[in-house]
């Protein structure tokens, strides 16, 4: 989520000892701990409220099928370049009109409706 390596999580620790002085540190370290419980208890309560409200519902839907990253464009490429030319499919052939032409003797079509 945050993309935070171990050297930077590092260096931000010594940032914080720094910054906030070692008296002050375990203050903010124990308000840091009960800010993650109370946001992880609201998701969870969040997560069971969706869960009665949906009903039996809920448990039926397939959340793969709405993940984003299924939809890699790297993989679909590489699926659709290893496949082989047999398993393409041509579109039927539509049949071809001919354009209406219009006789410049004869007035424009006009439709009352259209404007």
């Amino acid at each position: 989520m945050f993309d935070i390596n171990g050297w930077e999580l590092l260096l931000l620790g010594v940032l914080a000892i720094l910054v906030l002085g070692p008296e002050r540190l375990p203050d903010y370290a124990a308000k840091l701990g009960r800010f993650v419980r109370q946001a992880r208890g609201m998701a969870d309560r969040a997560k069971q409220q969706l869960k009665e409200e949906m009903g039996p519902e809920f448990s039926d839907v397939d959340w793969r099928a709405y993940d984003p990253r299924q939809y890699d464009p790297r993989r679909i490429v590489r699926e659709a370049l290893s496949a082989s030319p047999s398993e393409d499919v041509e579109p039927p052939a539509k049949p071809v009109s001919t354009p209406k032409t219009h006789d410049p003797s004869l007035p424009t079509p006009w439709d009352s409706e259209a404007t």
